[in-house]
C-alpha cells in the first residue's frame, strides 16, 4: 500500500493537499479494492479526526486533492468548490494536436448511461453549463501537451470537453478514449481561497508517465506553468 503520508504537498491545521497517484479512487469502489478511505487514519498528523476529502479526483487522475481537517474547515472548502472560486489547473496529453494553440470550451454536459458501455458525459444541450480555458504548452509526435484550466467543476468534465469540445482524447482515458496504458491527465495545482489567511495552495510534481510519454517536466517550467 502506498505511503500517501510521503506525498503531502502542504499541511496546515486546517488542510491537506496530497499529491493523489493515479488508480487510487477517492470514494470505495464496489468492488472492495483500496481507496483513499482505507489511508485516511494514517494522514492525522496528530489529530484525532480523520482528514475528509472536500472533492473528488476520478480513479485514474493523478495530482492535487484537498483534505480538511475538521467540520467547519471541510464546509467552508466544499462552499469555494460550489462558488467556483478555487483555481484549479491540470495538464493532459492527448491524443492529437488541436488546431488552435488555445480557446475555450463552453459545452453542457449530460449524463447517460447504458447497459452495455456504462456511464459518461456527453455534450448536450440540456445538460449541466460547464466551460473549461485551455492552452497547448507543446506538441510532439501527433500528440499535444495541455494545459486545461476549469471555470465549472462538472464530473469528467475535462476528459468529456477534451473529446466534445476539441474532438481529441486524452491518452489513456478508458472512457473517452483508447484505454491504453495510463490516463494523461493531472491535477497541477490547486489555490483554494482563505479570505484574510494564505490559500490553501500546492503544485504537484508531473508523474514519471509523462516524461515516459515524451512530455516531462521542463514543458512545464518553460511555460511557466
Amino acid at each position: 500500500m502506498t505511503l500517501l503520508h510521503d506525498r503531502v504537498l502542504f499541511i496546515d491545521g486546517e488542510a491537506i493537499i496530497l499529491d493523489k497517484p493515479s488508480g487510487l479512487p477517492v470514494d470505495a469502489p464496489r468492488d472492495g479494492s483500496l481507496s483513499l478511505e482505507n489511508h485516511l487514519s494514517s494522514l492525522t498528523f496528530g489529530f484525532q479526526r480523520w482528514p475528509l476529502p472536500v472533492h473528488r479526483l476520478d480513479r485514474d487522475t493523478s495530482g492535487c486533492l484537498a483534505l480538511a481537517r475538521n467540520p467547519k474547515a471541510h464546509k467552508r472548502y466544499a462552499a469555494e468548490f460550489e462558488a467556483g472560486t478555487v483555481t484549479k489547473r491540470y495538464v493532459a496529453i492527448l491524443e492529437g494536436v488541436p488546431d488552435q494553440p488555445s480557446g475555450t470550451i463552453d459545452l453542457p454536459l449530460k449524463k447517460v448511461s447504458s447497459a452495455a458501455e456504462g456511464w459518461r458525459m456527453i455534450a448536450a444541450s440540456d445538460g449541466k453549463a460547464a466551460m473549461t480555458e485551455w492552452r497547448m504548452l507543446a506538441e510532439k509526435n501527433g500528440r499535444s501537451l495541455i494545459l486545461f484550466t476549469p471555470r465549472t467543476g462538472r464530473t469528467h468534465q475535462i476528459r468529456s470537453h477534451a473529446l466534445h469540445g476539441l474532438g481529441i482524447s486524452i491518452a489513456g482515458d478508458p472512457v473517452y478514449g483508447d484505454g491504453a496504458g495510463p490516463m494523461m491527465l493531472h491535477s497541477r495545482f490547486l489555490s483554494i481561497p482563505r479570505g484574510a489567511k494564505p490559500p490553501v495552495e500546492a503544485t504537484a510534481p508531473l508523474p514519471d508517465s509523462f516524461a515516459a510519454a515524451g512530455f516531462g517536466p521542463e514543458y512545464l517550467d518553460e511555460a511557466g506553468v
